[in-house]
């Protein structure tokens, strides 16, 4: 609905927006279960994405490490609850402290590398994070994970889908309407005048090095506070729910979306999360589907490949500029339509 360049929402998207909202809060009174608990996976995609598009998609900084900041935010929360039975209103703040912290930490190599090597330094995050969750999981005798009770809101304990599904909305509607505002402030600017050109940033009084720690840090605490998210809804935080491919899947949702678009990175988190779902059930359908069970984990990672593919070879703008160039041509389309209706 709205790109790093977008300041004045016109109003067809301020319908488009009244719309989709609308048919979000109606969602859960007919959907099922599945459909709900989909929903929510969506949700928590699209706060991950969200906040690697400020880092990579605004800032221009290349980061490995995503897995490692869910997983750190998944891990606060479930220490916390564990050893202190501490709420979820201190643990979701402790989560984004803890993100923040680590941003600062991997965010100061960034100050002197670039491109791969920063790609590799930022990878660090990732083992070290994943290498202490699992040395916790092992001396606390927590060898299938930690489990975690179901929260509390305001007395309201969140057990059903339905609640969960209210509180991701609020979830993800609050960090695009942060990063929005984010975006159309001093530091957004300053985050599209260093993604250009760093030297020409520097020369117009930007302080380069503090706005790519900016970057670091809130997009570390923003995905932070996803992996708290994520390890209360599930109840249940262990590593193997944090394999270094988890962190490709996010770069693929801002490139699949579009970067450099906050649309992009809500359109690339739906399309990346359904995609394997959508494929399961097709492979189900197909004739003898119980002999094909075995395959949909081989088909799923075949397809993420070739979508890869796709949209970096084919269309680099990703979704984003496939749907501006269907609005660019429909106002033609409906034009040639009543150009030939006055013919007849």
């Amino acid at each position: 609905m709205f790109d790093s360049t977008t300041t004045r929402p016109d109003v067809s998207r301020w319908v488009l927006g009244v719309v989709l909202a609308a048919v979000a809060i109606a969602f859960p009174l007919f959907a099922t279960p599945f459909l709900i608990d989909l929903a929510c996976q969506v949700f928590l995609a699209c706060i991950g994405a969200l906040s690697l598009m400020i880092l990579t998609g605004f800032a221009g900084q290349v980061s490995l490490g995503h897995a490692g900041l869910i997983a750190a935010g998944a891990f606060t929360t479930g220490i916390l609850t564990k050893e202190l039975n501490a709420p979820v209103f201190l643990t979701i703040p402790a989560a984004a402290v803890m993100g923040m912290l680590l941003g600062l930490v991997f965010g100061l190599p960034s100050l002197r590398l670039r491109g791969l090597y920063l790609a590799v330094s930022t990878l660090a995050l990732y083992f070290i994070v994943i290498y202490l969750g699992g040395e916790y999981e092992t001396k606390r005798g927590f060898s299938t994970g930690i489990l975690i009770e179901p929260p509390s809101i305001f007395g309201y304990r969140l057990t059903d889908g339905r609640g969960w599904y209210v509180v991701l909305l609020v979830a993800t509607a609050l960090v695009f309407w942060l990063v929005f505002n984010l975006l159309r402030g001093r530091t957004g600017r300053a985050w599209g005048a260093m993604h250009v050109n760093e030297t020409v940033a520097a020369a117009l009084g930007i302080n380069v090095p503090r706005a790519k720690l900016m970057a670091f840090v809130i997009s570390s605490g923003i995905t932070a506070v996803g992996g708290a998210l994520f390890a209360l809804y599930r109840g249940f935080v262990s590593v193997d729910a944090f394999p270094l491919m988890l962190s490709v899947q996010y770069i693929a949702m801002i490139i699949v979306g579009g970067m450099g678009s906050l649309t992009g990175a809500i359109l690339g988190a739906v399309f990346l999360t359904v995609l394997p779902y959508a494929i399961e059930s097709f492979v189900m359908l197909l004739p003898g589907a119980s002999g094909h069970a075995n395959q949909v984990f081989a088909v799923n990672y075949t397809a993420f490949g070739l979508v890869m593919i796709i949209f970096l070879v084919l269309e680099p703008g990703g979704l984003v500029a496939i749907g501006r160039r269907i609005r660019a041509r429909l106002p033609k389309a409906r034009i040639r339509a009543q150009a030939v209706e006055k013919t007849l």
